[in-house]
């Protein structure tokens, strides 16, 4: 079964698209990368979807219109590469988050828009959506999802070995004999992606090749303020985004700063601070956990002072990018949401209690019929193993 994975993460910067052919035997599943791709959002679309991004207030007419509009967006990338590969079975698309509600160390809620009816009326396939909800009826976060995958991938390494996602949230999966950890560990892009647009510091709404930080120094008592949120303390399962993590969340810890100690804060030295809180935040987490493989994927992966920070404050940990387990930093997540596309088309649970505190396994996401009769495949009882290629 050919199934095309969509997305859009929290750097909320494009679509990212990936078809994944799908042959399973006996629980064991192989899935082939028949194509990749990320698709930058128009520019004016994805302005529009910054302005109504939380703390910022916006309307049901502003979350209607962009709903369509991005639906309509992702349509269009799920259509040409569908043409590419000369069609797919199915879709499953995560569309983008808009808000996660948290509150007192619990997932209450999560939305996601970009209306899927558009995909499937403009690809022809049935579209799997909403994945994350159902993980927080049954008492998950509704995230990380993408350590049903990792667990996959890291299974039967010997020790602890993890993944971690850097995208605008960080997230991590361990796995080692105690079993399986995953949770979000803070912020990894989304606040030095936050100050780069609204200081209009390039045209491509983050700090490329670290080129902004580079210039700029690590203000520690910043650091150590932002180090002392109170979200890095709290035990896994957890579950963050940019609720929390935002553009008003830096510029209040920068005002404390400078209004206490009557100094200014270049910018470049914001940025470098921000990306240094990454390195800490991630590291400590791996240092904690007695990782000793740790595999990294996400937009993160291109900053050269994020990989470089790692590397040195691990330096018994074998740090590779997630390329080497089969899957690329850059579509990793977009073959996560094929594989969980196969897995609610064939009545497999796609979620790991451990991963993301739910009760039990659960199916996820709900289906919208393509253009033709709806027409499941026999099912499969669960997935054993999964190799890529």
């Amino acid at each position: 079964m050919r199934v095309l994975g969509l997305l859009s993460g929290t750097s909320h910067d494009g679509i990212d698209v990936t078809v994944v052919d799908f042959d399973e035997s006996d629980g064991a599943l192989r899935g082939t990368v028949l194509h990749e791709d990320s698709v930058a959002y128009d520019p004016e679309l994805r302005a529009r979807l910054v302005a109504a991004l939380p703390p910022a207030p916006t309307t049901f007419a502003e979350v209607c219109e962009l709903d369509t509009l991005i639906g309509q967006a992702f349509a269009e990338v799920a259509a040409t590469a569908s043409d590419a590969v000369g069609g797919v079975d199915a879709v499953c698309t995560h569309g983008q988050t808009v808000f996660h509600w948290v509150a007192d160390g619990h997932a209450l809620g999560t939305l996601q828009i970009g209306q899927p009816a558009w995909i499937a009326e403009r690809v022809g396939a049935p579209v799997v959506s909403d994945v994350r909800i159902r993980d927080i009826t049954a008492g998950g976060h509704g995230a990380p999802l993408v350590s049903f995958l990792d667990e996959l991938l890291l299974r039967g390494r010997a020790g602890v070995s993890a993944a971690v996602n850097l995208g605008g949230i960080a997230n991590m999966t361990v796995v080692g004999p105690d079993g399986l950890s995953a949770y979000d560990i803070g912020p990894a892009n989304a606040l030095v992606d936050a100050v780069v647009v609204a200081e209009g510091l390039n045209d491509r709404g983050y700090d490329a090749d670290a080129a902004v930080a580079r210039t700029g120094a690590v203000d520690e008592e910043l650091l150590a303020a932002l180090l002392a949120d109170p979200y890095y303390s709290l035990a896994a399962p957890k579950s963050t985004g940019k609720e929390h993590f935002h553009l008003d969340y830096v510029r209040a810890h920068v005002d404390r700063l400078t209004g206490s100690s009557g100094r200014a804060l270049s910018v470049a030295d914001l940025v470098r601070t921000l990306t240094e809180l990454t390195v800490r935040t991630v590291a400590q987490d791996v240092l904690a956990a007695g990782i000793r493989f740790l595999a990294v994927s996400g937009g993160g992966c291109h900053n050269p002072l994020i990989m470089q920070g790692l590397r040195a404050a691990l330096p018994d940990v074998e740090v590779v990018l997630a390329d080497e387990l089969g899957a690329s930093v850059d579509s990793k997540e977009a073959i996560l949401f094929a594989l969980i596309g196969w897995c609610t088309m064939h009545g497999v649970a796609a979620v790991t209690p451990g991963g993301t505190g739910a009760r039990a396994p659960r199916i996820l996401g709900t289906i919208t019929p393509g253009t033709g009769p709806l027409r499941m495949p026999q099912p499969v009882e669960r997935v054993l193993s999964l190799t890529l290629a």
